[in-house]
């Protein structure tokens, strides 16, 4: 496997465009919105000039790693010929359907199809295909070119041999793969969501204030990341997503979002991509940083 496809250029899709391009794989890129691309392929270039100067990688590295990246915004042309695709799309079930159904009808009929789920079934998703056996979840972590960690997640029909090659691919990535069964959320959200989900209904009932939930965190449990922070960084959208998931999967009250993440979706604060979620990430918020440093 050495021609890869990607499906999304947002946090995610470059984030392992990037990763598999620095260990020299071909990669096509592919989004909808040229837009998306040139941003998605300008984080990349900035990551990566973010490596040279801790000097992990050389300049030379960085282009060698730009020039195996292209982008496409026809999907038939973008998975021509490609080994592997990793689509990394909205968390939407709807949307990654309709996604592995085109893939399965423009792909060659050997092509490894994987999912950058967090939380959706890979039974489902396989079940709209014509080859199920070589349908697999590979849920990386945010940041990707950092985290180590990718769960591997074979659905009902994933073959031995496609989850061995997987398993494979993700150690030549550099990463530590991890093998887990598909349940709604498999390992990491299932433990992480309930827990973010638990500190929203901390300041929901008025138990203690963002940061005073943060600071407990990260100093009593040794986090390196408060969970209301961390929510801002996934997107509370994305959690909302996620916990709707596993709420429906295991019908169980214990999974059901606070009301509080509710609104603030619904009222737009979705984090850090929205510039506001539990913390303020707007350009004022970030010149009166700067203008602090300096007092």
């Amino acid at each position: 496997m050495k021609n890869v496809a990607v499906i999304g250029g947002g946090t995610m899709g470059n984030g392992i465009a990037h990763t598999f391009a620095q260990s020299g794989f071909k990669v096509q890129l592919i989004d909808i919105s040229e837009a998306s691309l040139e941003r998605g392929m300008a984080t990349i270039s900035k990551n990566l000039d973010r490596m040279v100067a801790k000097e992990i990688i050389t300049d030379a590295n960085k282009q060698d790693t730009l020039k195996n990246i292209t982008t496409h915004t026809d999907i038939t042309t973008g998975v021509k010929s490609v080994n592997l695709v990793v689509e990394a799309a909205t968390e939407n079930v709807d949307l990654k359907l309709k996604i592995f159904k085109q893939l399965d009808e423009v792909c060659d009929e050997d092509t490894v199809l994987a999912t950058n789920t967090s939380s959706i079934s890979i039974t489902q998703i396989a079940a709209v295909t014509s080859r199920p056996d070589k349908v697999i979840g590979m849920h990386f972590m945010n940041p990707v070119p950092i985290m180590k960690l990718v769960e591997i997640i074979r659905g009902y029909s994933t073959s031995d041999t496609i989850t061995n090659t997987i398993m494979d691919l993700a150690r030549k990535l550099g990463k530590i793969p991890t093998e887990v069964n598909d349940y709604p959320g498999f390992v990491a959200n299932r433990i992480l969501m309930p827990m973010i989900n638990e500190s929203i209904e901390t300041l929901y009932n008025g138990v203690a204030g963002v940061e005073e939930i943060d600071t407990v965190m990260k100093l009593g449990m040794a986090h390196p990341m408060g969970p209301l922070q961390l929510a801002d960084f996934i997107g509370l959208d994305v959690c909302l997503s996620i916990l709707n998931v596993m709420h429906d999967g295991f019908k169980n009250p214990k999974y059901a979002p606070c009301p509080l993440l509710v609104n603030m979706v619904r009222a737009g604060k979705l984090g850090v991509k929205s510039g506001e979620g539990f913390y303020d990430y707007s350009e004022s918020r970030k010149a009166e940083k700067v203008s602090s440093q300096f007092v």
